[in-house]
This record gives structure tokens, C-alpha cells and sequence, in this order.
């Protein structure tokens, strides 16, 4: 099997009787800790309205962890382009470019109505059973109908767009940040444009998808390193990286296709200590799926007084099932089977517990044995 490295995905989360200055400290700490264990990247994904989560903006926090670390490089994952403008997106990445040559990713990602709407399109599919592959579980898709029906969703996204503001088509906002970056862009009118900072740089352009639908074909057709979310969405990985691979042009910057695929992981020294730090992962999961905000991480005592509905545990089964929770051994034998079920070039690894040093140990347990 071909060894393939490890990367971070950080959501900056804030735990129960933290604060968000308490969960930035937090990341430079463990950024600074993952470039010493040997991880190959450290991204930041974009989440709004979240009490739970501080990563409310990439740049911002690449640029501050970019100051505190030396080699490691470092990316949004990804910043969400249903209220950001090509334009813009260039200009700061650009910016941290400048100041950090060769250690920037861009991951663009998508948000807003149009994910909406595919939410509410895959309550409607019929649904498929629960499969094995090579060990892998692959859970049937969750009922994502009350997501896609909640006000809160459209207050999120209302607060972030300008009043009446439409995003344009992803596959156009990608195709503008790419000309913008190689110096091409061209109005509509024939009219040019040059981003300063931003034209001429060199970030790592990445696509986030979830799915096998526009991400998938965007990343394919632009010939762009594809990242799919195991670890949000695992029903449909194996759907994300078959349709990223089906649509693929190689090019001299990428001859053949390239993927990442993320997990949610907690790593302790034994399997019982593990399973109870991600304890509190359902109901995180729980108030992100009813749209109520991901809720500060609980310590296990919190979580292990969490009253369940049936309907809440069939709500987060697929997340909680597919969490990688357990000794340094258990974890590795199951980042095998994703990474050989998926085909991945790269695996990216997220772990939220409620203290802070069990995170960095879980990392740090995880890389000496993946290096073994």
C-alpha cells in the first residue's frame, strides 16, 4: 500500500466554558505542535453563527498561524464563495502569499441557496442501504429536509450577502479567481483586470465537495486537487471521488488526478479513554444538523446527561458512526481502509475534544504511530 501523508483540519472549536480567544490560542498552539509531529498541511474551514466554532475566517487565521510556524503549509478548507467575490478571495490570499511564498492552499468551497437545494433534492432520492467497502462503512444519506426548510440557515445567509445580492454559478466564481490569479481576466466587455497582490502568485488551488455533483466536475475540468468530506458527508465520498476522477483533464501543473479525503479521528491510548473524549461528538453534531449552531464541544460528564430522541440518533448516525475514535492502532487499521476504499493521495485528519491537551496528544499519538 502506498503510504500516503497526513494532514489538519481545524475548525477552531470553542469548548464549554471557553471562549473564542481561548480556541485561537488554542490552534497556533496545536499548528505549531502538528508541524512538529510531521503533518503536511493545516487548513481552517469557514463556519458562521456557530457558538461552538471560531473559524469564522480563514484568511485571518492562516495569516496569524502563518507568523507562528516555519514549514508547514497552510489553507482555508475552504472559504465559501456565495459571499465572497473572485476578487476579493485573490486579493488576501494573495496578500498572505506575498508575505509566505510556496506554503499557501486556496480550497474554495460553496454555501448558500444552491446547497440548500441540494439538500432538499437528496430528501427526496430514495434511500440506499448501508454498505461495506474494503471495510469502509458508507452510511445511507441522512433526511437533510428540516435542514433545508430552517430559518436559521437563511439568516446565516442572509447576514453574510448584501439585502438582494444573488452569488453567481461556483464554476464562474472558480474560473474568474483562476484568470485573476495567471494574470487573464477578461470582462465580459473585454475589459482587463489585474489583482495586486494576488496576480502571479502560487497557492495550491483545492475543491471542496461533499457530493458528485458541480465541486467534483469544477475540480475535474480545471484539473485542480479535489478534497472530499468523509467526515461531513460519508455517505456520498466514494460518489465525490469516482465523479472528481470521471471528470478530470490533466494538465503540466496536474497530469492525474489528486485527492484528499478528510476523517473525524480522536486518538487516545486505548480505545475505551478515546471513545469517552469524543463523547460530546454527537450532540455537536446533533445542533448543527438542527440548524441551531454547533453547540461549545462538551466535556464527556456534559455529554453522558444528553437526553436522545430516536429521531436525533438516526439524525447524526452516519457522523457518529463513521467517527475514528480509539487506540493509535485502531485508528490507523481504519485511515487504511478509507485511504484503500477511496484511492486517496492524502488523508486530512479533524479531532475535536473538549481539553485541548487530549487534542494535541491525539495528533501526536497518530503521527508516531502513521510514521511507523
Amino acid at each position: 500500500m502506498p503510504e500516503v501523508p497526513l494532514s489538519v483540519l481545524d475548525l477552531v472549536p470553542v469548548s464549554s466554558g471557553a471562549t473564542a480567544a481561548d480556541a485561537v490560542r488554542n490552534t497556533v498552539d496545536l499548528a505549531q505542535q502538528a508541524e512538529r509531529f510531521g503533518y503536511r498541511r493545516y487548513w481552517f474551514a469557514e463556519h458562521h453563527l456557530n457558538p461552538g466554532v471560531a473559524g469564522a475566517s480563514p484568511p485571518i487565521l492562516i495569516a496569524l498561524v502563518a507568523g507562528a510556524t516555519e514549514r508547514i503549509r497552510l489553507g482555508s478548507a475552504g472559504v465559501q464563495l456565495a459571499h465572497r467575490t473572485p476578487l476579493a478571495t485573490v486579493e488576501e490570499f494573495g496578500l498572505i502569499d506575498a508575505l509566505h511564498p510556496g506554503r499557501l492552499d486556496l480550497g474554495l468551497g460553496r454555501s448558500g441557496k444552491q446547497l440548500v437545494r441540494e439538500y432538499a433534492a437528496a430528501a427526496a432520492r430514495p434511500v440506499v442501504p448501508a454498505q461495506t467497502v474494503n471495510g469502509l462503512l458508507i452510511p445511507p444519506k441522512p433526511d437533510f429536509s428540516g435542514l433545508a426548510r430552517s430559518s436559521r440557515l437563511g439568516l446565516t445567509f442572509g447576514l453574510l450577502q448584501q439585502p438582494g445580492a444573488e452569488s453567481p454559478d461556483y464554476g464562474e466564481q472558480v474560473d474568474d479567481i483562476l484568470a485573476l490569479l495567471h494574470g487573464t481576466y477578461r470582462s465580459a466587455d473585454g475589459l482587463e483586470a489585474h489583482a495586486v497582490p494576488g496576480e502571479g502568485t502560487r497557492p495550491q488551488i483545492w475543491i471542496l465537495g461533499s457530493s458528485g455533483g458541480q465541486s467534483a466536475s469544477v475540480a475535474g475540468r480545471n484539473s485542480l486537487r479535489f478534497a472530499a468530506n468523509y467526515h461531513v458527508s460519508p455517505s456520498s465520498v466514494l460518489e465525490a471521488v469516482d465523479a472528481y476522477r470521471a471528470a478530470f483533464q490533466p494538465s503540466d501543473a496536474l497530469p492525474k488526478p489528486y485527492v484528499a479525503v478528510s476523517a473525524d479521528v480522536v486518538v487516545a491510548e486505548d480505545d475505551a479513554t478515546a471513545r469517552k473524549l469524543a463523547s460530546g461528538y454527537g450532540s455537536w453534531v446533533r445542533s448543527i444538523r438542527r440548524a441551531e449552531g454547533a453547540i461549545p464541544f462538551p466535556a464527556p460528564e456534559e455529554a453522558a446527561t444528553h437526553e436522545w430522541t430516536d429521531e436525533d440518533r438516526a439524525l447524526v448516525a452516519d457522523r457518529v458512526g463513521t467517527q475514528f475514535a480509539g487506540s493509535p492502532a485502531t485508528v490507523t487499521t481504519r485511515l487504511r481502509q478509507l485511504q484503500e476504499a477511496t484511492g486517496a493521495d492524502e488523508l486530512v485528519i479533524t479531532t475535536i475534544t473538549h481539553d485541548h491537551a487530549d487534542r494535541v496528544r491525539s495528533y501526536e499519538l497518530l503521527a508516531e504511530h502513521w510514521n511507523r
